[in-house]
């Protein structure tokens, strides 16, 4: 077998590492003036604050941009380019939403584009992005080590922008920053890191560089979550959690997603859903199809997970959502939504890359069957 590894950028981890941003900031040449882009209840905190503060010290100047909520809109992503005019670099602090904008601003301010130039990859990225630091305290969607970034378009439907130039040039995990994430968040962003590392590791496209990083963020997430849910002060499991989702990020980075991520982008393309949640109830929906196949790879990922077999699989995870807390149940939102309208959405070309990487064929009557069943789901959490 012949494969790559993806760059993977300098990762500091540890609790209270956010102490050493400032200085890390100024260790880049030329840089003067940041943008920090940060969720708006850690800037409401004094989180923002705190960071402007520091970097002042170094010699920096911080512009906040916090205006956003739930998953990047167009709109939120040109409004914080606007703010970065005079930015040198982006400092992204929050979940996936806050990093994701964070590392698009790095490229559009740079390169003057707006996002939609670069959606779809239709355009090439600048090859001298800002310079960017994310530093991400939901423990999730691993988009501090992606190159992926996601954002809805202008009709609402989610659209990535891909490449190299999107990456982080630092990453600082500080297991001290999730500790205020609610239980619901906290199982939810987690069972995200777990599927991204499981179906890097079992798709079409894995390999063995992947599964390194992959199979180690299942040992670490599965040994660690429903503690971190229960005990959200305890530092070991929200940093065993935060680090696995790190080298989740790694793995799709360099092996992609599957069939549970297509049904979540789908959700999301139907109305407002944490991508957690929709992608845990797709993932749950879809193992017990997935696990017929017994593949090698499907029955290594649940040894990582200290299973016997890749049999035992969904019964586990179910057990698991529910020891953490999970409730089966989408947003009041989807209530004039019906099955024909997921599996259209799954059906959409922008979801069909991730029907194509999953290990066994999806055809059309799988993906009605999964429609309908999270579908039956109720509404209305």
């Amino acid at each position: 077998m012949s494969f790559s590894i993806s760059a993977i950028p300098d990762i500091r981890f540890g609790s209270g590492a956010l102490s050493g941003l400032a200085a890390a900031a100024k260790s880049f040449d030329g840089v003067s003036a940041a943008l920090l882009v940060i969720d708006a209840f850690l800037a409401r905190s004094g989180l923002a604050d705190r960071i402007k503060g520091d970097l002042a010290e170094a010699g920096i100047t911080a512009q906040i941009f916090s205006d956003f909520s739930g998953e990047p809109k167009l709109a939120h992503v040109r409004a914080a380019i606007e703010a970065a005019k005079d930015a040198d670099m982006v400092i992204g602090v929050g979940g996936g939403s806050a990093l994701d904008i964070a590392k698009i601003v790095a490229c559009c301010a740079a390169s003057g584009e707006d996002p939609m130039f670069y959606a779809l990859a239709a355009n090439p990225l600048p090859k001298s992005p800002l310079k960017k630091i994310m530093v991400p305290t939901t423990a999730g969607t691993g988009s501090e080590t992606s190159a992926t970034n996601i954002f809805a378009g202008p009709e609402g439907k989610k659209l990535w922008i891909w490449g190299a130039e999107t990456k982080a040039d630092l990453v600082i995990l500080d297991p001290a920053l999730t500790t205020t994430l609610p239980a619901d968040l906290t199982a939810w962003c987690g069972l995200d890191a777990f599927i991204h590392a499981f179906e890097a590791a079992t798709n079409r496209n894995t390999h063995r560089g992947g599964q390194l990083y992959a199979h180690q963020a299942l040992r670490l997430i599965t040994g660690a979550l429903e503690t971190a849910v229960k005990e959200p002060g305890n530092i070991e499991a929200r940093g065993d959690v935060l680090f696995g989702s790190c080298l989740a990020g790694i793995a799709i980075d360099n092996c992609g997603t599957a069939i549970a991520h297509n049904i979540s982008h789908a959700l999301a393309g139907l109305a407002p859903v944490h991508h957690g949640l929709a992608t845990a109830l797709g993932f749950e929906a879809a193992l017990p199809w997935l696990a017929e196949v017994d593949t090698v790879d499907l029955n290594a990922a649940a040894k990582a997970c200290g299973l016997e077999n890749a049999a035992a699989l969904p019964a586990f995870f179910s057990d698991w959502m529910d020891r953490c807390g999970v409730v089966r149940a989408l947003p009041a939102a989807f209530k004039p939504f019906d099955t024909t309208d997921l599996a259209r959405e799954m059906r959409a070309p922008e979801n069909q890359p991730m029907r194509r990487s999953t290990i066994r064929d999806v055809t059309d009557a799988d993906i009605d069957r999964f429609a309908a069943a999270v579908m039956a789901l109720p509404k209305g959490i």
